[in-house]
């Protein structure tokens, strides 16, 4: 009898990989918690008691200035405002990227808020580390805004106009 091995069919390599993790990982809880049959029910129990006298989480206290100078000396507050022909711009979309640290090899990488304007056409952002910071603004009817800042102060209110969109014929 002759064995073909063309006809047998492999899994690929990232299968094995798969498998023998999960394999690990099955070994590894299992003798980090050795069971028998009666102590699941027993230990089920000594949890459940645990949680029912644990206490409940302190409140903490509120701060009572909402606009208040920025807990850390590298932060700032920003305040952006929306307008369009003089008036207020409610309902806009508003993006602020920044750059923060960490990311694969310690590298900076752009994180991202993303707020709407109220009726006054104001958004108002969490704190943000200074320096570069993009800020786009998207609404229904205007033309879509989209700039680079440079944020050294501790406070500031960014004023934006926006523009009628080019007419199509």
């Amino acid at each position: 009898m002759r064995f073909d091995i063309s006809a047998r069919k492999f899994l690929p390599p990232c299968r094995y990989g798969a498998i023998l993790a999960l394999l690990l990982l099955n070994a590894a809880v299992s003798s980090a918690q050795p069971r028998t049959p009666g102590s699941t029910i027993f230990q089920e129990s000594q949890q459940n008691q645990a949680t029912s006298q644990e206490k409940p989480p302190q409140d903490k206290p509120t701060d009572t200035k909402k606009d208040s100078k920025p807990a850390d000396p590298t932060t700032t507050k920003l305040r952006i405002r929306v307008t369009a022909d003089g008036k207020p711009v409610g309902n806009a979309s508003v993006y602020v990227r920044f750059p923060v640290a960490g990311g694969i090899f310690h590298k900076e990488k752009l994180s991202e808020l993303n707020l709407k304007t109220n009726e006054d056409g104001s958004a108002k952002v969490p704190d943000i580390p200074r320096g570069k910071i993009l800020i786009q603004v998207v609404a229904k009817g205007w033309k879509t805004y989209g700039k680079w800042y440079d944020i050294d102060s501790e406070a500031i209110t960014v004023e934006i106009k926006l523009e009628a969109p080019a007419h199509w014929y």
